[in-house]
C-alpha cells in the first residue's frame, strides 16, 4: 500500500474520492507556481486550516470565492497530498449559517448591533475591572493574532488573565520538554519518519489523526523498506492494523511501561553509557513538586527502577513481560533508529508531564537522539499550537519568545520591546484555563473574580471538561459576561452575551507554526462575508476604544497608541477603522516586532518576506554570510544546529542545570484519580475522528464530511455489548459521576475498545460528551485528563428519535 492508497482508504465514505483526482494528477493546479492563473482561477499557497501537521495547499480563487483546493506539490510536509479534511478545506468557508454581524443578548434573544456598539460594550467591561477581564484563545490563533492578544492583555491591561485551549491539549508536552531540555518544542522533525527503522506510537492514532504524516511511513513500506511499527494504546485503532506489534495497556499504566523499559536497559547494560555520561543528568520528583525536581545519581536512578521488573509491569499494565523485553531490546540496539510519536494520549493525562519526561528519558538513556530517525516527537492538534500559543506568550504564566512572567528580567525585556513604563507587565501569574472558567462560574461574592471572558477561535462550552461545573453555572450569574468571536454558531456562541463574527483562514492574512517548528505564511485571498472581521483587528479596535477613553494601559510610555503602525508617509494608520486595516500589512508589522523576542531561547525567525517566498521554515532560522536564511532540522545536534558549539556532537544549551545536560527523569507509576468500580464499571475515553476536526463547527458544515460521519456514537467491545443485550445502532445511556448522555452504539467499527472500556468522539455539538469528563489535571501543566474516567452504561428500551 502506498501513500495515495493509504490516504484514499482512511476516509469512511466516497468523500475522499470526490477530491482524490487532485492527488492523482488529474488536476495540475498543484504544480502551478504561487500566484499563477489558469482557466480564470488564481492559485496561491496556504497551509491547511486543520490540525498541526501543516500541510500546504494550493487555493484556487475565482470571482472572489475559493473554488478549488489542491495539494501543494512543492510543500515538503505533504508533497502534494492531503487528507480528507484537507481536500475539502475550502468548503469550510461557505456554510449557510456563517456569522455575519455582531449579536447582543437581550432577554432570550441575540439581536444584531453595530460594531461600534460592540466595541464600546467590550471596552466598558474592561473598565469595570481590568483584573477580572479574561481572554481565552487557542492554537487556531495565527501568530500575529496570538501576539496581539498577548500584548493586549500583558502589555495593555497589565494582567496575565490570558490562557488558551492548548492548556487542554499540548500543555503536558510543553512541561515535558521544559523539564527535560529547558526549552519547549521537539528537537526532531518530520524527516525522522523517512529515516527511522522503528516507529513507536504512544497512545496515538496517526492513521486517523495525522494521516499525511503516517502515510510517509506506509509509503516507505510500499517501496520495500522495512519499518517496524509499534502501537502502544488502550484501544485498537486504525493505526493498530498497520502495526507489527499492537500492545494494549491498562489506562494510566504507561508510566509503568516506560519505567520497565528503562529498568531493563539499565539492568542489562544495554543503555548508551557514553551518550549518557557525556550529555545527561538524572532527576526525581522533589517535595514540594517542581519542574526542576531533585538531582539523583545514576545508582539512585537504578534503585528507583528496580521494582519495575517485566513481571511487575505486566501486572500493573497488562502488557506482557515478553513484549516489554521486546521494547527494551529495540531501545538497547545501536544499529536501529527509533522515533516515538505521541499526542493527546500522553498529554491529556493527570500524569502527563511525568509520562512525557519518561519517554524523553528512554531516548536519552538509550542514545536514540540527535540523529535522523532517532527522536522523541510530540504532535499537535491545532494549526498553530506550536507557532502561536507556546511561543507568543498566550498562556497565563508566559511572555513572548519563551519568557515567563515569574522572571523580573523577562518582564523588563518585554517592557523595553513594547516601550512600556517600568512595572506595566504584572508579576502575578494569571489563572490557567480550568481555574479561569471555574472562577467565571463562581459567584463574585464567593471568590469568582473573573467577571468577563472574551473567547476567540475556540469553543469551550463543548471542549472544556466537566462543562456542568466550569461553564453552565456562569450563565445563571447576572454579573458574568461572555463574549465570543467565531465564524459559525457553536455551543459557546449560543450561550454568549455578545457574539462577534470573525474572518477565517484565507479571508485574512496569516502565519502559523506546525509540529516540526515550521513557520508558514499566507495572504488574504477572498473577503469574509457580511461584517465578519479579523480577530487581530477586533483586539486592536477594542484597544483603541480604551485608548480613546483614556485608559493608560493602551498607551506606551511616550503616550502613543500601543498598537501604532505607521504607513509609508510616516503617519499612523487608523487600524481601528476596518476600512483602513489593510492599508498596511499588519501581520508583517506584528511579526517583525515579535521576531525581536525570539532569540532568548534560540527560536530565531527569519524576516517576514522570507516566509512569503517559502513553504515554511523550521526555526531556529539563522542568517548566513551570503545573506540567505538557513532553517534547522535537528536541534541540539552538532551536524545541523548552528547553536551547538563546534566540535560537539550534542549540546543541550538550554539545560535546566546550566551544564549542557538533558535530564533523565524517574517518575513512579501512580493509580489514576478515578477508576472503575462496582457502581461505574467502565473506562470512558474521548477523542477525535478523521472526518471532523475538534468540535466540528467547521467540518460539520462541509456536506461530504458531515455525510461521512453525521453524529457521535459510543464504541463498545462486542463482549460488553452482548452482556448488555445491545447491537449496532441501539441507543444506550452513558453516565459518569458528572453527567449522562444518550448515544447510539457502534460495535466492530474502526476501533475496538478492550472489554470494560468505551470510546466517544467529541465533535458532535448535539451530543456533548464533555459534560461527563473529568476535570482532574496534571499538577504541572494543569492539563485535564479526557482519556479516562469511570462510567456505566444502561440499555435504552427505545431509540431516542430526537437525537437520531
Amino acid at each position: 500500500m502506498d501513500r495515495r492508497d493509504f490516504l484514499k482508504g482512511t476516509a469512511m465514505t466516497a468523500a475522499t474520492l470526490a477530491a482524490s483526482r487532485l492527488a492523482y494528477g488529474q488536476d495540475r493546479a498543484a504544480a502551478e507556481p504561487t500566484g499563477a492563473a489558469r482557466n480564470g482561477v488564481q492559485w496561491n499557497k496556504a497551509p491547511c486550516r486543520f490540525c498541526g501537521t501543516g500541510c500546504h495547499v494550493q487555493v484556487g480563487v475565482q470571482n472572489g470565492k475559493v473554488v478549488a483546493i489542491a495539494g501543494d506539490q512543492k510543500a515538503p510536509v505533504n508533497k502534494g497530498l492531503l487528507c480528507v479534511k484537507g481536500y475539502h478545506v475550502g468548503l469550510a468557508l461557505y456554510g449557510s449559517d456563517r456569522l455575519t454581524t455582531p449579536l447582543l443578548r437581550k432577554g432570550d434573544k441575540q439581536v444584531p448591533i453595530s460594531w461600534d456598539e460592540a466595541l464600546d460594550i467590550i471596552a466598558r467591561r474592561v473598565l469595570k475591572d481590568p483584573k477580572g477581564f479574561g481572554l481565552y484563545g487557542s492554537g487556531q490563533w495565527t501568530i500575529p493574532e496570538g501576539y496581539t492578544a498577548s500584548k493586549f492583555v500583558k502589555g495593555g491591561l497589565g494582567t496575565n488573565q490570558l490562557d488558551a485551549n492548548a492548556r487542554l491539549c499540548m500543555a503536558s508536552a510543553v512541561t515535558g520538554f521544559l523539564a527535560t531540555y529547558g526549552v519547549d518544542e521537539p528537537a526532531g522533525c518530520y524527516d525522522d519518519l523517512d529515516a527511522c527503522d522503528v516507529l513507536i506510537m504512544w497512545g496515538n492514532n496517526p492513521a486517523e489523526m495525522h494521516p499525511v504524516l503516517f502515510s510517509r511511513v506506509i509509503d516507505r513500506r510500499s517501496r520495500g523498506e522495512k519499518v517496524t511499527l509499534i502501537d502502544i494504546g488502550t484501544r485498537k485503532t486504525r493505526t493498530s492494523g498497520f502495526c507489527d506489534y499492537s500492545l494494549r495497556f491498562k489506562p494510566n499504566s504507561d508510566l509503568a511501561i516506560a519505567c520497565g523499559i528503562a529498568h531493563l536497559l539499565v539492568e542489562n547494560g544495554t543503555y548508551d553509557k557514553a551518550f549518557v555520561e557525556a550529555n545527561c543528568a538524572f532527576r526525581a520528583p522533589s517535595s514540594p513538586p517542581t519542574l526542576e525536581g531533585k538531582a539523583i545519581t545514576f545508582e539512585e536512578y537504578r534503585e528507583l527502577l528496580k521494582p519495575y521488573t517485566p513481571e511487575k509491569v505486566e501486572e500493573l499494565s497488562g502488557v506482557s513481560a515478553k513484549d516489554l523485553r521486546m521494547l527494551a531490546g529495540l531501545f538497547g540496539r545501536r544499529d536501529v533508529r527509533i522515533t516515538s510519536l505521541w499526542c493527546m494520549g500522553m498529554n491529556q493525562h493527570t500524569r502527563g508531564t511525568a509520562i512525557n519526561n519518561l519517554v524523553h528519558g528512554l531516548h536519552l538513556l538509550s542514545g536514540h537522539f540527535g540523529k535522523p530517525g532517532d527522536a522523541p516527537t510530540s504532535l499537535t492538534g491545532q494549526p498553530s499550537a506550536c507557532g502561536t500559543v507556546r511561543e507568543v506568550g498566550t498562556l497565563a504564566h508566559a511572555l513572548p519568545g519563551g519568557r515567563v512572567v515569574a522572571k523580573a528580567e523577562h518582564r523588563a525585556q518585554m517592557e523595553e520591546i513594547w516601550n512600556l513604563p517600568k512595572g506595566r507587565v504584572s508579576d502575578k501569574i494569571g489563572y490557567h484555563t480550568l481555574e479561569m472558567w471555574k472562577r467565571f462560574s463562581t459567584p463574585t461574592e464567593q471568590g469568582g473574580d473573573i467577571h468577563t471572558i472574551w473567547v476567540q477561535v475556540t469553543n469551550p462550552a463543548q471542549t472544556l471538561p466537566n462543562t456542568h461545573k466550569l461553564v453552565d453555572p456562569s450563565r445563571k450569574l447576572a454579573d458574568k459576561f461572555l463574549i465570543v468571536s467565531d465564524v459559525y454558531p457553536s455551543a459557546t456562541t449560543r450561550i454568549a452575551d455578545l457574539v462577534l463574527p470573525s474572518a477565517m483562514w484565507v479571508e485574512k492574512n496569516g502565519m502559523v507554526g506546525n509540529s516540526e517548528r515550521r513557520t508558514q505564511q499566507w495572504f488574504k485571498m477572498v473577503n469574509p462575508p457580511g461584517q465578519a472581521r479579523d480577530d487581530a483587528w477586533q483586539l486592536i479596535a477594542v484597544a483603541h476604544r480604551l485608548f480613546a477613553l483614556g485608559f493608560e494601559g493602551m498607551k506606551d510610555k511616550d503616550g502613543r497608541f500601543l498598537f501604532e503602525v505607521k504607513g509609508k508617509d510616516g503617519k499612523p494608520v487608523p487600524l481601528w477603522d476596518f476600512a483602513h486595516y489593510y492599508d498596511v500589512n499588519v501581520d508583517e508589522h506584528l511579526f517583525e516586532e515579535y521576531r525581536k523576542t525570539t532569540r532568548i531561547k534560540h527560536k530565531d525567525l527569519a524576516p517576514y518576506q522570507e516566509y512569503v517566498k517559502a513553504r515554511g521554515l523550521r526555526w531556529p532560522v539563522v542568517e548566513q554570510p551570503d545573506g540567505s536564511w538557513r532553517e534547522t532540522r535537528f536541534r541540539f545536534a552538532g551536524f545541523d544546529d548552528p547553536y551547538v558549539k563546534k566540535g560537539r556532537d550534542i549540546q543541550f544549551y538550554h539545560s535546566t542545570t546550566h551544564d549542557d545536560r538533558a535530564q533523565i527523569w524517574f517518575s513512579p507509576y501512580e493509580p489514576p484519580p478515578e477508576s472503575p468500580d462496582t457502581e461505574f464499571p467502565f473506562w470512558l475515553c474521548t477523542g477525535r475522528v478523521i472526518e471532523h476536526w475538534h468540535s466540528g463547527t467547521m467540518t460539520s458544515r462541509i456536506p461530504q464530511l458531515h455525510r461521512a460521519m453525521p453524529q457521535a456514537y459510543v464504541e463498545m467491545n462486542s463482549a460488553d455489548a452482548r452482556r448488555l443485550g445491545v447491537s449496532n445502532g441501539d441507543w444506550v445511556t452513558v453516565e459518569t459521576r458528572r453527567g449522562k448522555l444518550d448515544l447510539p452504539v457502534w460495535i466492530g467499527g474502526r476501533g475496538e475498545p478492550v472489554e470494560g472500556s468505551l470510546f466517544v468522539p467529541f465533535f458532535d455539538e448535539r451530543l456533548l460528551i464533555n459534560g461527563l469528563t473529568l476535570d482532574e489535571h496534571d499538577p504541572f501543566s494543569k492539563q485535564p485528563d479526557y482519556k479516562k474516567c469511570a462510567a456505566r452504561v444502561r440499555r435504552r428500551e427505545r431509540v431516542a428519535e430526537k437525537q437520531g
